[in-house]
């Protein structure tokens, strides 16, 4: 079997911190992994709670998350944290999607068949 065979479902990436070196490490991984299973495997990179900073430009990776959706992956925010923050959809990046609950869009992801991938 070839690193490029596709397996059902996609991957989902779990990205709950608000270090950017931190988020920085698991865009790499997340780019490195789209490159190594070719761009028809589906990617989602979901944050929660701090991890939303991502999502919202504050920690400076705006560029590398435009990139990424570049390459086909989906970014998400969680609908819980953004109301526990006072945020709304306008506050978030370009192309960011919103999922009613991040841990529950994990968990959703994983009974589809999604692998699970916490860099």
């Amino acid at each position: 079997m070839s690193p490029q065979t596709a397996a059902t479902g996609g991957v989902v990436v779990h990205l709950p911190e608000a270090d950017p070196q931190r988020q920085a490490a698991v865009l790499r991984n997340t780019a490195n992994l789209i490159r190594a299973l070719g761009p028809d495997t589906e990617v989602e990179v979901v944050t929660h709670g701090p991890g939303v900073e991502l999502c919202t430009g504050e920690t400076g990776l705006a560029e590398t998350v435009a990139r990424l959706r570049e390459q086909g992956a989906t970014v998400c925010a969680c609908a819980n944290t953004l109301t526990a923050r006072e945020l709304s959809e306008d506050d978030l990046l370009p192309g960011v999607a919103v999922v009613d609950s991040g841990v529950a869009h994990l968990v959703r992801r994983q009974r589809e068949g999604w692998s699970y991938l916490r860099p």
